[in-house]
């Protein structure tokens, strides 16, 4: 049981009557006693600032209070079975409201954040879904976000941060080897379509990115993680550079310069290339350097080493080439 607060000094009270009018609002019918658990003070302190809030309200247009200028409740409920049941609501109705779309807008984008396993609390994301819905201007559209071939795997990363056991799972590594890994999972992020797990390698004894697309037989362990989220530091940026990069010198537009993002060699400076900006870039191997070239078409050209640009011409070729067979 919630320690009763001792009488309300002003301030207090009215950062009580702020929350209690809200409260009241989200619950159609609730007991004096469910109200006083749930804010942790006494019956009476309820019943009186019930009594207060039924004499508050604003002026109309005469600039005098009407009866349909305050708040009022359900008198017999109220004092025949200690019940509040608001039957008038006045000023709080008169605030902005989220319209239709919007709140569908941000609906979504909570399901979308109920996904990953840091979200521990998800009780507070539906009451919240819930409060949106109900609150807008007009009935939301139904919405809900896409399932993927991750959605099983992202269902046992919570599980495991909820039960705080290791995951274990075989990995196919950007360099094509393929090992088992058991991991502490301390973060989800996505980038773009792909999902992406950090945590602590216990292979590698070191903090560790994965792809969840090339994870496989991921199960939950019976060992109990050895680092939380608070016990180490996880860098702002996704991806960080390793000794053992590839350094790959690009030429790309100006405009785009900004899209190589993390490729970036740090401390390089842009040179001017007949209209381009000259740069230099890490990858972890000449393959993944195929698929950033094909996100920048027409803006990106590889101008060595003579590895790196023979792979990238032979694999656009290789795609070219299927196009002749599909016709």
């Amino acid at each position: 049981m919630a320690e009763r607060k001792p009488p309300f000094q002003a301030q207090d009270k009215l950062a009580f009557l702020l929350s209690l009018v809200p409260y009241l609002m989200d619950h159609d019918r609730v007991t004096v006693h469910e109200a006083a658990e749930h804010f942790g003070v006494t019956d009476q302190q309820i019943r009186d600032a019930v009594s207060l809030i039924v004499v508050s309200g604003i002026p109309g247009a005469t600039h005098q209070y009407q009866p349909e200028d305050l708040f009022d409740i359900a008198w017999d409920d109220f004092e025949q079975h200690d019940e509040i049941v608001l039957t008038n609501m006045v000023a709080i109705d008169e605030s902005p409201r989220f319209s239709a779309r919007e709140a569908a807008a941000l609906i979504a984008g909570l399901q979308y954040l109920s996904a990953l396993p840091e979200n521990a609390d998800r009780a507070a994301i539906a009451s919240l879904t819930d409060k949106l819905s109900r609150g807008a201007s007009g009935l939301p559209s139904a919405v809900a976000v896409e399932g993927s071939d991750t959605d099983e795997t992202l269902a046992l990363i919570r599980q495991a941060v909820d039960s705080g056991v290791q995951l274990s799972f075989d990995y196919l590594s950007s360099r094509g080897d393929f090992e088992r890994r058991n991991v502490d999972p301390l973060r989800v992020d996505t980038v773009d379509a792909d999902w992406y797990l950090r945590g602590w390698d216990h292979l590698r004894e070191a903090i560790r990115t994965f792809r969840l697309d090339r994870m496989s037989r991921p199960e939950l362990t019976t060992t109990p993680i050895s680092r939380r989220g608070a016990d180490v530091t996880l860098p702002d940026t996704l991806f960080a550079g390793s000794s053992d990069d590839l350094t790959v010198t690009v030429d790309v537009a100006p405009s785009a310069l900004a899209l190589l993002g993390e490729y970036l060699q740090e401390g390089t400076q842009p040179v001017p290339v007949d209209g381009m900006l000259r740069v230099t870039i890490r990858v972890a191997h000449f393959h993944s350097l195929k698929r950033l070239i094909a996100s920048l078409p027409d803006v990106a050209t590889v101008v060595g080493p003579p590895e790196a640009r023979r792979m990238v011409r032979d694999w656009a070729l290789a795609g070219a080439d299927r196009y002749g067979e599909l016709d």
